[in-house]
C-alpha cells in the first residue's frame, strides 16, 4: 500500500457521520439536510436531451482526453464573454475535465515535485479537503493560512513565513470561498502574482462557485481577469477550475474545465493521457450547450437570491451571520462549541448542518472553522426555510 494513505483524514462527512450516529434525529420532524453542498435545482431539461440526443451515437468511440475541438471552443468563449478576456486559446489554454473536483486533485499530482526536500502547497484554512489530499499524495507538505473574521474572512497571505514561500510548488486558493462566500479583490490577486513570480510557485484558483451571486451587476472577479488586469499575458503559473456542477445545476454530469498558462495545461493533459480520464462523448455535446446558454443560470441565480435575502437575516438575530458575496453557504457563529450544537440540531429538530472546525485545521494555535457552521442552502426555498426555522429554535433554546 501507498504509505501516504494513511496520512490521509477522513472527509467532513465521513466525521459527521460518525459524530451523528451517537445521536437520534428527532422522529417527529422530517429531516433536512443542509450539510452537503450538492445543488438540487432542476437540471434545465435541454442540457437533459442534449445528454439523450448524444448518447445514441456518441458511445460508440473512446473519447479524446483533450476533449472535441467543440467543447473546448465553447469554454473558451464563455470564459472570453464571462471575464472579459480579450483572447483564450481552445487548443492550448482550456482542458475539459470530469468536474473540478477530480481536477484539483490530479493537478497537484502534476506540478508538486514531491522528491525536493521540504515540498510545501500552500492552502486557505478552512478549506476543501482536496487541496490537502493532493499536497499528501504528492509527497508534500501542507501550510494553512487562516482565514481571518475581523478582515471579512481574508486569508493574509503575506504573514506566510519567507521560508515556506521557498519550499511552495502550489497554492491553492478558492474565490468565491468555501465555506465564506467572500471573493478575493483585484488587489489580493496583484499581491498573489507578485508572491508568484518571487518565488515560483503555481496557482491553482478554484472558481466552481463562480456562478452563484446575488447582484448581477457585480459578479465575482476571475483570477483569469485579475492577470490580465495586470498585463500577465499568457497567465504565467495560473490556473483556473471551474464547472456545470453549480453553474448548471447538473453534479452528476461530471463535467468541467481547468484554463491558463499552456505550458501546465500541455503538461496536465500528459498527465490525464495516463491516467484515464477522458470524457464521455456524449456528455461533451451536452456540456457545449450548456456552457453556450446564459439563461438557466441567471434563472439558477435567482432562486438562490431569493432564498438568502430571506433567510439570511432571519437566521442573522439568532446566529451572528454575515450575507455572502457569493456560493451557496451561510458560515453562522454557534452558541458555544460547533460539534456540539450540529449534534444537538440533529437530536432535537433532525437538520443537518456541518460543523466549521471539521473544515479546518489548526493553525497558529486556533481552528479558524471552530465555532461556526456551514449551512447549504440548495434544497427547495421551502425546505430551506423550514431548516432556518429550526435552527433559530435550537439555537434560542441553548443560547
Amino acid at each position: 500500500m501507498n504509505p501516504l494513505l494513511r496520512r490521509l483524514q477522513p472527509y467532513p462527512f465521513e466525521r459527521l457521520r460518525a459524530l451523528a450516529a451517537t445521536v437520534t434525529p428527532n422522529p417527529a420532524k422530517r429531516a433536512i439536510n443542509l450539510s452537503i453542498g450538492e445543488p438540487r435545482h432542476a437540471t434545465p431539461p435541454f442540457i437533459i436531451e442534449a445528454l439523450g440526443r448524444a448518447a445514441h451515437g456518441g458511445l460508440a468511440n473512446y473519447p479524446m482526453t483533450a476533449g472535441p475541438p467543440a467543447l473546448r471552443e465553447a469554454i473558451a468563449q464563455w470564459l472570453c464573454r464571462r471575464h472579459g478576456l480579450r483572447a483564450l486559446d481552445a487548443g492550448t489554454e482550456v482542458l475539459p475535465v470530469l468536474g473540478s473536483r477530480e481536477a484539483l486533485f490530479a493537478f497537484g499530482q502534476t506540478v508538486i515535485d514531491g522528491s525536493r526536500v521540504g515540498a510545501s502547497v500552500v492552502v486557505p484554512n478552512p478549506f476543501y479537503q482536496i487541496y490537502e489530499g493532493a499536497a499528501i499524495l504528492a509527497g508534500a507538505a501542507i501550510h494553512c493560512v487562516n482565514a481571518d473574521v475581523h478582515a471579512g474572512f481574508a486569508h493574509d497571505f503575506a504573514r506566510v513565513p519567507h521560508d515556506v514561500w521557498a519550499r511552495t510548488q502550489l497554492l491553492y486558493v478558492c474565490s468565491p470561498d468555501n465555506p465564506t462566500g467572500r471573493v478575493m479583490p483585484q488587489d489580493e490577486w496583484r499581491a498573489l502574482f507578485a508572491l508568484s513570480d518571487r518565488h515560483g510557485f503555481v496557482i491553482a484558483s478554484d472558481e466552481c462557485y463562480s456562478e452563484i451571486y446575488f447582484d448581477e451587476a457585480k459578479p465575482p472577479l476571475g483570477a483569469l481577469a485579475a492577470a490580465q488586469a495586470e498585463g500577465r499575458n499568457g497567465f504565467p503559473r495560473l490556473v483556473v477550475f471551474g464547472s456545470l456542477s453549480k453553474r448548471s445545476n447538473a453534479p452528476g454530469l461530471r463535467s468541467g474545465y481547468v484554463a491558463g498558462d499552456r505550458a501546465l495545461i500541455k503538461a496536465f493533459l500528459t498527465y490525464r493521457t495516463y491516467h484515464g480520464s477522458a470524457m464521455s462523448n456524449a456528455v461533451a455535446e451536452a456540456s457545449v450547450a450548456a456552457w453556450r446558454d446564459e439563461a438557466h443560470v441567471v434563472e439558477n441565480r435567482a432562486l438562490y437570491a431569493a432564498k438568502f435575502r430571506a433567510l439570511a437575516p432571519r437566521l442573522a438575530q439568532t446566529l451572528p451571520c454575515a450575507m455572502p458575496e457569493a456560493a451557496f453557504y451561510l458560515w453562522a457563529q454557534t452558541p458555544g462549541d460547533d460539534v456540539r450544537f450540529a449534534l444537538r440540531l440533529l437530536e432535537e429538530e433532525n437538520v443537518a448542518v456541518l460543523p466549521g472546525s471539521l473544515l479546518g485545521r489548526d493553525a497558529d494555535g486556533v481552528n479558524p472553522g471552530a465555532g461556526r457552521v456551514r449551512i447549504a442552502l440548495v434544497a427547495d426555498a421551502g425546505q430551506c426555510a423550514e431548516g432556518i426555522e429550526r435552527i433559530v429554535a435550537c439555537a434560542k433554546r441553548h443560547a
